[in-house]
């Protein structure tokens, strides 16, 4: 357990354990419960005999949990349980049939969620990023999910994706009516901007080491992120900016692998 929790999968689910509990109680419990329940249970109920398959031996299925409470505290717990399930159930599949060499492609939830919008129409709040308590909560936010992307390093990712979002956002309200951008700077989209970069972005299976990489990648994510805004205004454009930002990085990915078998190739 102490080796787990040293791992990137087990700091995230130990940074997101604040988060859930702040999140629960200002949601409510018996509100927050049934699609909390529904998602992470069967993520991990899907996950583990795969990973059972793959691996000839029993393990947790800690990727599946951090899948199941991502869209979890990103679909609205107004949702009905199943659609909850359904969701997870997608984002826990697509690891396994997107992939380009021994890696997903996408992040599991962010492309869930998507399907999830056009299956069920379904509304997305980031309830689990503390939009409806205080002001002050956005403090716990930013120190938990600073905490992961330090330790994952990948604060060029965070900085790189943040900075290109609002800086579009702000040069549209100079230039043209604030009004159209001003709910980005209020929760939840603020709150939402900000947990997607922190543990979204960050995802270490779906985005580059090397800080030059994570640099084009957040760009990308939040130049997209902005553009769906604008074009397709649908509540999923900041998970349109995280999976187009995964295509590339898939792309570079295969790239850099081809260059390297053609440069061992005697």
């Amino acid at each position: 357990m102490a080796r787990f929790f040293r791992t990137p999968k087990g700091l995230a689910l130990l940074t997101l354990l604040p988060l859930l509990a702040l999140a629960a109680a200002g949601q409510g419990l018996a509100l927050a419960a049934p699609c909390l329940l529904a998602a992470t249970l069967t993520a991990m109920i899907i996950d583990a005999p795969i990973i059972r398959w793959r691996e000839r031996r029993w393990e947790f299925p800690s990727g599946a949990l951090l899948s199941g409470l991502f869209v979890a505290m990103i679909l609205s717990p107004r949702e009905p349980w199943h659609v909850a399930a359904v969701t997870s159930a997608v984002a826990i599949v697509s690891k396994y049939v997107v992939r380009t060499g021994a890696a997903n492609v996408f992040n599991p939830a962010a492309l869930a969620l998507v399907v999830s919008y056009y299956a069920f129409d379904t509304a997305q709040n980031w309830w689990g990023a503390l939009p409806e308590l205080p002001a002050v909560a956005i403090i716990v936010l930013l120190a938990t999910g600073g905490f992961i992307a330090q330790r994952v390093n990948k604060i060029p990712a965070v900085l790189s994706f943040l900075g290109a979002y609002f800086l579009l956002a702000t040069v549209l309200a100079f230039a043209g009516d604030p009004a159209r951008v001003a709910e980005l700077y209020r929760a939840p989209d603020l709150h939402a901007a900000l947990f997607l970069a922190l543990f979204m972005v960050t995802d270490p299976p779906t985005s580059p080491p090397k800080q030059r990489d994570q640099v084009v990648f957040g760009v990308i994510t939040g130049t997209v992120s902005f553009a769906a805004f604008e074009l397709v205004g649908a509540v999923y454009f900041l998970l349109a900016g995280v999976l187009v930002a995964n295509v590339w990085e898939a792309v570079r990915r295969y790239r850099a692998r081809g260059k390297r078998r053609a440069t061992t190739r005697p």
